[in-house]
């Protein structure tokens, strides 16, 4: 009789610690799997019918005109037809001084300008996480030119830099000091041009710092001043911890400079000469011409230099990233 009591018990553990081998467990357990299986079919139908609209507008937008430009590149068009000429715009477009001149300036001034950004921003920021007075109210100062339309800064700042009605002149004048042709002189026109950019987007570069100060833990930051004050927080802690933002910072300033137009059509228009001709402005001088089909083709090459240059930058960024 015991023996037959502890198999007894037995069965009637092993019944207990595998319930889905009853016909009610086995039909939950298959609703389950079925349930599940419906669920993952359904969300994996879901994502394209939800993207697709989007994919439309991005090919109708986007893909299209990108397609059509480097077909029209080839030709030389006007509004009604087109004639192929094969790589004649391109050879023209290269071979001629005053377009690759705007090739050049493109170049130079995408790199001062995102430079000036990346090193003004990460300085205010920095200063504007302290414990400063007045900190949100210089925040709101530094940024307001960002709101403010680029043309009319480009206009207010020709007016400001006029070589001798200009205030900046009349104001060095004023101490002794003469000033110079800041949109004439052929040295420094583009610079001048630069360094007004510089003042009116270091406001977005130093939010994206200041972003990125914050969310560094409070630990790194509470060690550093221990060990050595505010400019070892500032140079093992703020620097290397900001990487991120500075990463982003660098693409977004580099990607405005490389397609910077109405900041310099309105303080220069490409002169004096074509000192401060950039890539824009030499393509919006061939639209006005009449030379579609070249106007196109610096297009083209404007769209291959900016992949040929971000597209890297952003792999080599993106493997560097930190995760806080």
């Amino acid at each position: 009789m015991g023996v037959l009591r502890r198999e007894h018990d037995q069965g009637v553990d092993q019944v207990r610690s595998a319930p889905a081998a009853s016909p009610l467990g086995a039909q939950v357990s298959d609703g389950v799997g079925l349930f599940r299986r419906r669920n993952v079919a359904t969300l994996g139908a879901y994502p394209y019918w939800f993207y697709l609209p989007a994919l439309i507008v991005f090919g109708i937008i986007f893909v299209a005109p990108t397609l059509l430009s480097f077909w029209y590149s080839l030709t030389r068009w006007t509004l009604f037809d087109a004639e192929f000429i094969g790589l004649d715009n391109f050879e023209l477009f290269l071979r001629e001084p005053s377009l690759t001149n705007g090739l050049r300036n493109t170049i130079v001034y995408a790199f001062v300008t995102s430079g000036l950004k990346v090193v003004l921003g990460l300085l205010l920021a920095t200063l504007l996480t302290s414990s400063i007075r007045l900190r949100t109210l210089f925040r709101g100062i530094i940024f307001f030119p960002v709101l403010v339309s680029t043309v009319a800064v480009g206009i207010t700042f020709a007016v400001l830099m006029h070589p001798s009605r200009g205030v900046i002149n009349v104001a060095l004048a004023a101490v002794g000091i003469d000033g110079p042709g800041w949109l004439t002189n052929t040295d420094i026109a583009l610079l001048s041009v630069a360094l007004v950019d510089v003042w009116k987007g270091v406001g977005i570069a130093m939010v994206i710092f200041i972003a990125g100060i914050l969310s560094i833990p409070e630990e790194y930051s509470d060690a550093a001043r221990l060990e050595g004050g505010a400019w070892v927080h500032f140079r093992h802690i703020i620097i290397p911890l900001s990487r991120n933002a500075t990463f982003t910072v660098i693409l977004l300033s580099f990607i405005g400079g490389l397609r910077t137009f109405d900041l310099i059509w309105t303080m220069t228009r490409g002169g004096p000469g074509f000192s401060t001709d950039v890539l824009t402005s030499t393509i919006y001088k061939q639209y006005q011409a009449g030379f579609y089909g070249l106007a196109t083709a610096g297009n083209v090459i404007l769209f291959i230099a900016v992949t040929a240059l971000v597209y890297p930058l952003m792999r080599f960024f993106s493997k560097r990233e930190l995760e806080l």
